[in-house]
């Protein structure tokens, strides 16, 4: 199973792409795509919103092959 995932922010830096297809040996929940993208550091993880198919998803959402993902970090600003 492939899903697309696109970064923002900080998170594209992290990641040195904008975005990336990834391969699911299994079905998954957004937040573990998430998890397993970005482990957790001592300091946690950074809290994020999930994007699928351009519409907001909770972190239990079931992703499906050709899904795009999304994962919005908070903005700062001032």
């Amino acid at each position: 199973m492939h899903v697309h995932v696109r970064y923002f922010a900080v998170l594209r830096e992290r990641k040195g792409c904008t975005e990336e297809a990834v391969t699911l040996t299994e079905p998954t929940t957004v937040a573990a795509l998430y998890s397993a993208l970005f482990p957790p550091t001592d300091s946690g993880a950074l809290p994020v919103m999930y994007a699928v198919n351009e519409a907001y998803v909770s972190s239990d959402h079931v992703l499906a092959s050709g899904d795009e993902v999304a994962f919005i970090p908070p903005l700062g600003g001032g």
